[in-house]
């Protein structure tokens, strides 16, 4: 019988360090670290937050007996590369190197880097990373010649729940229209035509509706007349965009079930003003598809939430079917992809 792969998968989010390990398909342990917003701001720099992240993973890993030299795969969550395709990357230098320099900077850029560092191999691979571009021409319109919308979105779940849906209705991902909306620590609505994400809000810094943390869409004349108040720094009005935008911004916490649990008629109405401006970013996706949308898939963390998936669904039935996939399907979808390079299913590209 042919050996299943023994798979570590490293998932470093905004507000979250998640990894597992995987013997083919089946999962042997996983475990989320949540980290406290004030400790992570507190690091200076890239290389600390890969220290930080990578230290806790080998603690996690030395408890519990498993010689991280023993993987036969390390899959990594995608970060801001450069544009690519859809599919599965080896990590190599020029990656390492594009992940460190990146124009903008975020967790996801962490995981690669951390998982190259682990292996003393060249195992460690990419799947569908925050940079997939499928756009179509048109929507990369900005409004002004100087500027371009890009697509940088929760790609690897937006594909697996896509994909999962799929299956699970017994079609291909590539025959159907659908509206994907992850809910995490950052927001992402995505128009899927055919296996393709043809148009999705940049969801890093500066687009759709805000977020746990992050503040979405601002009035931009505002935002322009702030940055030469001479009141704030760089640093200070990008914190304002993320990490300390939204729901930050507006109540001191990024904790969504502690908020719902303690909620005062004012956090209950900035609850509600993030469903409104989620499923009014929806109705755009739905616009991008002229109305033939085949299912709405809410997922993410957020989706965890009943009062906040209500709150969306009552307001988009209109347009298709919705459909909760609660929390994120990273991990699978990286275990799996790297079960299909195992089997030789899949040939990784080149970066």
């Amino acid at each position: 019988m042919k050996k299943e792969p023994v798979i570590l998968v490293i998932n470093t989010g905004s507000t979250t360090t998640k990894m597992a390990v995987f013997k083919g398909e089946e999962i042997l342990f996983e475990e989320k670290i949540t980290h406290n917003v004030d400790e992570l701001q507190a690091l200076s720099g890239f290389e600390q937050q890969v220290d930080y992240r990578k230290n806790i993973i080998e603690k996690v890993l030395k408890n519990r007996q498993i010689d991280v030299e023993k993987m036969d795969l390390i899959m990594c969550r995608g970060g801001l590369i450069k544009p690519v395709e859809s599919g599965v990357y080896q990590v190599n230098k020029k990656m390492l190197e594009d992940l460190r320099y990146a124009p903008k900077q975020h967790a996801s850029n962490l995981a690669a880097v951390i998982g190259y560092r682990l292996s003393k191999h060249s195992n460690v691979y990419i799947a569908d990373p925050v940079v997939v571009d499928e756009m179509q021409d048109i929507a990369r319109y900005a409004g002004h010649k100087l500027f371009q919308r890009i697509s940088i979105f929760h790609a690897l779940n937006h594909k697996a729940v896509a994909r999962k849906f799929a299956a699970e209705k017994r079609k291909k991902y590539e025959d159907l229209n659908l509206i994907v909306a992850h809910m995490g620590g950052g927001i992402s609505v995505g128009a899927h035509k055919k296996g393709k994400v043809i148009d999705v809000n940049q969801a890093l810094d500066g687009e759709g509706a805000f977020s746990p943390e992050r503040s979405g869409t601002l009035p931009a004349g505002d935002l322009v007349k702030m940055a030469f108040s001479e009141k704030y720094s760089l640093q200070e009005m990008r914190e304002m965009i993320v990490g300390k935008g939204g729901l930050v911004s507006y109540t001191g916490s990024n904790n969504l079930q502690e908020l719902e649990k303690n909620a005062t008629p004012e956090i209950k109405e900035i609850l509600e003003a993030m469903a409104y401006q989620v499923a009014k970013q929806i109705g755009e996706m739905a616009s991008v598809l002229q109305g033939n949308v085949d299912a709405i898939i809410l997922t993410g963390g957020v989706a965890h939430s009943p009062f906040i998936t209500r709150l969306i669904t009552e307001r988009i039935t209109f347009i298709a079917p919705v459909y909760i996939y609660a929390g994120e399907d990273e991990m699978q979808a990286l275990a799996y992809n790297g079960n299909l390079i195992w089997k030789k299913e899949l040939t990784p590209k080149d970066y």
